[in-house]
């Protein structure tokens, strides 16, 4: 195995002695072993305030921000058609790592500033130039962009990482963003230690932060049906929010599934820990846990041309999702595309969502 080589032994045995990715049924029980065992936490939004507000186009913005107990707030963007009244739809909007943590919601939607440049190139390596949160919203649904744990307003401070984070180079040239993203990347080995002995994983923290704002949007009266969407790291969002919450109506994950032993040859170096929550991998492989929440909607998008995932492990989990959904409920469709959420992909995902959510 790549990156393993003369210690590729070691998967199988591993594998043998602990039962390593188990293909669990779907359901409550399966759910919370994999809530228990990744450490997620319980949080709540509290003391939720309007920090501004904006109209870009035809779409209203507010800008909220929440305390959860530890940290600066969480800010968040809240996407809404212009001028609309009554009870909308909703998406909670997760946005994607990417290596880039200077920024969180800004990479999905556009607040009252213009985006930077660096959000400017991730988004046209990603989401085909656009900031989808937006153009989910002119399609009539209350949008809700949160920043999270790590990320935007809620990054750690440079003060607050080792010096042997800081310290790492970087190259020659860089904007303050990206050299912040380089000394990021190196303190989520740091984060993720954190929250082994607290405990919890980095995927427990951000669970728990993303089940909260969903909370929140969901007791909005202007609300409905509340939904998720999210692409990459932001899909590994979406699935774990799926799988935890069963009053999420409608989930979307976007280029982030496949099955974990296919993942061994090459491939695990390239994703964050929060694809690696500690002991899960010997409570489900990863679509068993994508589908826990069957029979309730769930749409997952494979970018065929992905090069952080292989095809065999795309399909082996598709075919592994699809067993889960006897009845239908689940829609898997690959799409020609490399790991990106592409403007004919958001157009699918926008349709699958409004055939599905109500008001």
């Amino acid at each position: 195995m790549r990156h393993l080589g003369t210690f590729s032994g070691l998967a199988g045995i591993a594998a043998r002695q602990w039962g390593a990715f188990r293909d669990a049924e779907p359901g409550a029980a399966l759910a919370e072993a994999a809530r228990e065992t990744i450490g997620t936490l319980d949080l709540v939004a509290r003391d939720v305030r309007t920090e501004r507000t904006w109209t870009a186009g035809d779409v209203d913005g507010e800008e909220l921000s929440w305390d959860l107990g530890y940290g600066p707030r969480t800010h968040a963007f809240l996407l809404r058609p212009r001028g609309a009244s009554g009870r909308l739809p909703g998406v909670v909007a997760l946005h994607c790592h990417a290596g880039m943590k200077w920024a969180g919601k800004e990479k999905i939607a556009d607040g009252p500033e213009p985006p930077t440049p660096e959000v400017r190139r991730l988004r046209a390596e990603i989401y085909g130039g656009r900031a989808y949160a937006g153009e989910l919203a002119r399609r009539g649904f209350a949008v809700l962009v949160p920043d999270v744990f790590g990320w935007g307003s809620r990054r750690f401070p440079l003060a607050d990482m080792p010096d042997r984070v800081t310290a790492q180079p970087a190259e020659p040239g860089l904007s303050e963003a990206d050299r912040y993203d380089v000394a990021a990347g190196h303190h989520e080995h740091v984060l993720e230690k954190y929250c082994t002995l607290l405990g919890t994983s980095l995927a427990g923290v951000v669970a728990g932060e993303d089940l909260a704002a969903a909370a929140y949007l969901r007791g909005r009266p202007d609300v409905g049906e509340v939904g998720c969407l999210g692409v990459s790291g932001g899909g590994l969002r979406a699935a774990l929010l799926g799988a935890f919450d069963p009053a999420v109506s409608a989930v979307a994950v976007v280029a982030m599934v496949s099955a974990y032993a296919d993942l061994l040859d090459g491939y695990v170096a390239s994703h964050t820990w929060m694809l690696y929550p500690p002991g899960l991998s010997r409570v489900c492989d990863w679509p068993a846990l994508v589908a826990a929440r069957a029979p309730r909607p769930l749409l997952v998008q494979y970018a065929a041309r992905d090069a952080l995932f292989p095809v065999a492990g795309m399909r082996r989990a598709h075919e592994a999702i699809a067993r889960r959904y006897p009845s239908g409920g689940y829609e898997g469709a690959f799409h020609d595309a490399p790991h990106s959420f592409d403007v004919p992909m958001q157009e699918a995902a926008f349709t699958w969502l409004t055939e599905r959510l109500r008001a």
